[in-house]
């Protein structure tokens, strides 16, 4: 039993010697199989951690499980918790389970996946890659992403780790809160696509393509392609923004639609190639040969280009 205990404490120590040496070499054997001639056998461990660090000594990401199967060139992780540190945010990933490729670096998450970071968002899925060297996440299956008075949903993710710029590949959805400028008050905006979506906090942007439907209380607007653009907020109005962190509000600032725009605001229809709507004003400009079909004007502020 002595024996045993050494073998596992020494093949632990090895594992991490391997792992934070880059892990491309890394490989485990179970002397009783070899003494046997049979094929190496990984061995089982409990409280596995890995870590990684940078320039300077800075920790870069870090990796744990309650136990792992240390194999030749995969450790299977049971109750994975993951961080990953940078300059702007910190980002952690939990899942049930996961398979650490020690060659790769890539970590591959199943059942119950969640990121969360520093910065506000959550995103949640039954699977993920996490490719910590690209600084990548991806999925195929359905994700949900949660961000202030934002929620997105679809099929398909691919994007940073911090989500900071993501596409999202088909039937995407977001609902919102909007805050209303002009009336200081919220209100429900949806907006959907077939996709695929692009968004990038940094920039305040959301490109919706293909059979983009916006719905808000006052309007329905349809495109092929739409361009949503977020109103900055200002460096004093979270406590992110004095970190560096994406300033991003749940206010809509201008949406430019483009190709085959159809707009419905009660009983008024107009169609047009480009339509850019602002929301201070809620105006809207018709660009492209358009027509409007009114039967009432009441609140109702339109400009027509072309």
């Amino acid at each position: 039993m002595a024996d045993k205990k050494i073998f596992l404490s020494l093949s632990f120590a090895m594992a991490v010697i391997f792992c934070a040496a880059g892990l491309s070499q890394a490989k485990e054997i179970n002397p009783a199989a070899a003494r046997a001639g049979g094929p190496d056998a990984g061995q089982q461990i409990k409280d596995f951690s890995l870590s990684g660090y940078g320039e300077k000594g800075k920790k870069t990401w870090d990796l744990a499980g309650q136990s792992a199967d240390i194999l030749n060139e995969v450790v299977k992780l049971q109750k994975v918790v993951g961080n990953n540190y940078t300059q702007s945010d910190t980002i952690n990933l939990t899942a049930d389970k996961g398979d650490f490729d020690k060659t790769s670096g890539v970590v591959h998450l199943e059942d119950n996946v969640v990121i969360t970071t520093a910065s506000g968002s959550t995103l949640t899925t039954d699977t993920l890659d996490w490719d910590r060297k690209q600084q990548i996440v991806k999925t195929m299956d359905k994700i949900n992403l949660s961000r202030q008075d934002m929620n997105l949903t679809g099929q398909g993710v691919e994007g940073q780790t911090a989500l900071k710029q993501i596409t999202l590949a088909k039937d995407v959805r977001l609902d919102m809160q909007a805050q209303e400028q002009a009336a200081g008050q919220k209100e429900k905006i949806v907006i959907t696509c077939d996709g695929p979506l692009e968004v990038n906090y940094e920039k305040n942007i959301a490109i919706f393509n293909n059979n983009v439907k916006v719905e808000k209380p006052d309007m329905t607007m349809y495109s092929d392609k739409m361009q949503v653009y977020f109103t900055p907020k200002q460096t004093g109005q979270q406590p992110a923004a004095a970190a560096g962190l994406p300033a991003v509000s749940s206010s809509i600032d201008q949406i430019v639609a483009q190709g085959n725009v159809k707009i419905v605001r009660g009983e008024n229809t107009s169609f047009s190639q480009e339509a850019i709507y602002t929301a201070h004003d809620k105006k809207i400009t018709l660009t492209g040969r358009p027509q409007i079909v009114i039967y009432q004007t009441e609140g109702m502020d339109a400009v027509i280009g072309d």
